[in-house]
């Protein structure tokens, strides 16, 4: 089945089970009204919970006990016109609390994001925020860790020359002569394919690992890389700059003065060179808004499946236990997909950034 219907399949089931709650539980008891207006329970946010795991975060959530939330605090750098550099742990903003004219707003335009407010807490100004945030804190180890991954694997091939692979040397060559032979020869061809093997290999491997690294819920795992449009939107600017730049001659001119068109579809209105120049931009755009799309809907519908057990269990707590055997077979299920997905989408990325390089580099006789 393709993965597109499993993923309308799965939101269709979604939508029924969260919308039950909503539309089924109509009748109730004064007795029960009167005792709600006295002791409000607090119904759980689907929403909010779902979007608070796939957002980034000033801090690293570990874990929560008794109501406590245990966190590992990120770096804050913030540059304000009022008061300059500063550089704080986030836990002084835990809680809401306003550190040296600091906080992280709550609901207003810049939810989620650390604003200046003056000392009564109203908003002053958006401060310039390169902060090492849990997502930025999650590329920085996905790097350490291929780079000790493949400069241990690359000794290991000096220490041993001419013998058989062992080990994660036997691992990643499997993968590295795919992604060179099925991937960069086979769509740009021999005598071209090693000026972009290299690229290609480092987007392959960048994206796997924080698809993988996105599925594993505890540290350092859980954070949303690929599931962020600004990285994927970094990683398809990478293939648009290569791809312009190694365009040739025959590339401009089947952009420009596309041969075998009619010439009253280039002039006096070029309408063939102008959609054939929106291409190049619609390109990058689809490979970015492609991965973005595909790891973000998996978590969603994971997160949804799971959140089942709390709606249910809003209701009524035997319903709560009830629905928490089907809640967890298909977040199992979905984990299992999203493991599947992980890998198709790197490759996907990459083949298609290889069939981009072959499109700028193809000669015509």
């Amino acid at each position: 089945m393709n993965k597109s219907y499993l993923y309308s399949i799965c939101f269709l089931f979604l939508f029924i089970f969260i919308s039950f709650p909503i539309f089924g539980n109509e009748k109730v008891e004064e007795k029960n009204i009167a005792e709600q207006n006295e002791h409000p329970k607090e119904t759980f946010n689907v929403g909010a919970f779902i979007f608070d795991h796939i957002a980034d975060h000033y801090s690293w959530h570990l874990f929560t006990y008794k109501h406590k939330h245990v966190a590992i605090p990120l770096p804050v750098i913030l540059y304000s016109k009022n008061k300059g550099w500063n550089i704080f742990l986030s836990s002084k903003l835990n809680h809401e609390h306003i550190y040296n004219g600091f906080t992280i707003d709550i609901d207003g335009k810049y939810k989620g994001k650390i604003i200046e407010v003056n000392s009564e807490g109203a908003f002053i100004e958006r401060p310039f925020d390169i902060s090492l945030t849990k997502n930025v804190a999650s590329i920085l180890i996905s790097c350490i860790i291929l780079v000790l991954v493949f400069v241990s694997v690359a000794n290991t091939y000096k220490r041993r020359v001419d013998m058989p692979p062992k080990g994660l040397q036997s691992l990643l060559e499997i993968i590295i002569i795919f992604v060179r032979d099925d991937i960069s020869k086979s769509s740009i061809g021999e005598k071209n394919s090693h000026k972009y093997t290299p690229y290609l290999l480092t987007i392959f491997f960048f994206i796997l690992l924080n698809n993988l690294m996105g599925l594993i819920p505890i540290f350092p795992g859980g954070a949303n890389i690929t599931g962020n449009i600004t990285v994927t939107l970094t990683l398809a600017l990478f293939t648009f700059i290569i791809t312009t730049f190694s365009g040739n001659k025959n590339y401009w001119k089947h952009i420009f003065n596309a041969p075998g068109i009619p010439w009253w579809l280039k002039a006096p209105l070029p309408l063939i060179p102008l959609i054939e120049l929106v291409s190049i931009f619609i390109k990058p755009f689809v490979l970015m808004v492609r991965l973005f799309a595909n790891i973000s809907a998996g978590h969603i519908i994971g997160l949804g499946f799971f959140s089942l057990i709390f709606i249910f269990g809003n209701m009524n707590t035997f319903a709560g236990y009830a629905v928490s055997p089907l809640s967890v077979m298909f977040t199992i299920f979905m984990s299992v997909l999203e493991l599947l997905v992980a890998f198709i989408q790197a490759y996907v990325f990459t083949f298609l950034s290889a069939l981009y390089f072959s499109m700028a580099i193809e000669e015509h006789h």
